[in-house]
């Protein structure tokens, strides 16, 4: 690769990630360009103040979205997440300050990614780069308020129940899961079955194993 440059160089060695931003802070916006500019995997192909503007002009839907949790228009983050998710986006949501709840309601819209503004660049870049890949992305300190969330719609798991879900929701047949958790596999399923029946009365219907899995990243109990 003679002649090359570095940014050259490395493009050839992993394919580029499309980014969009949607921010209505400009100076925000202004740095990101430049900093994308510099970061050799990762290609920025628009920026827009608010979701309409963004599904206006942006030329094709890029491989991730940053979105800013609180626009100016005032529009819905849970409504936003899902619009961009609807046109096969990944989205990593960025926000100044770390609402919890809005946290874990975008997570469950569709969103991969959840991160405080107070990051460097690099966390970000980071962050960017699970989410292309259908990671879940988001600072430690959100990851133990998650984990902690005690609203209605959060049912209460027993440690076998979890662990069974966890299994399974990994990607394990239901017969690794059980040989996993040290149960049989007709157990390991009422396990489930019980799992199923409290996310039911949670309000969050959950009948198959994608199901489960959605669940499961919701809660942030499998990455």
């Amino acid at each position: 690769m003679t002649g090359l440059s570095q940014r050259e160089t490395v493009a050839h060695m992993r394919p580029e990630i499309s980014v969009s931003v949607i921010d209505d802070d400009r100076m925000l916006l202004d740095g990101i360009t430049a900093w994308l500019a510099a970061a050799p995997d990762l290609r920025l192909v628009c920026t827009a103040g608010t979701v309409d503007e963004l599904l206006a002009s942006e030329p094709a839907p890029a491989d991730v979205v940053v979105l800013d949790l609180l626009l100016a228009d005032r529009s819905e983050p849970v409504d936003n997440v899902r619009r961009l998710a609807a046109g096969n986006r990944q989205v990593l949501v960025v926000t100044a300050v770390p609402y919890v709840t809005h946290g874990v309601d975008v997570l469950r819209a569709g969103a991969l990614g959840y991160l405080t503004k107070d990051h460097d660049l690099a966390t970000l870049a980071a962050a960017v780069r699970d989410v292309a890949h259908g990671r879940v992305a988001h600072s430690p300190e959100l990851a133990y308020a998650w984990s902690h969330d005690s609203r209605p719609d959060r049912p209460r798991l027993s440690p076998q129940e979890r662990a069974v879900l966890v299994a399974y929701a990994s990607g394990m047949t239901l017969t690794a899961a059980a040989r996993r958790v040290g149960v049989q596999p007709a157990t390991a399923r009422r396990y489930l079955d019980r799992v199923k029946a409290k996310y039911g009365e949670a309000g969050r219907p959950t009948y198959t194993k994608l199901d489960l899995a959605n669940r499961a990243r919701e809660d942030d109990l499998i990455r």
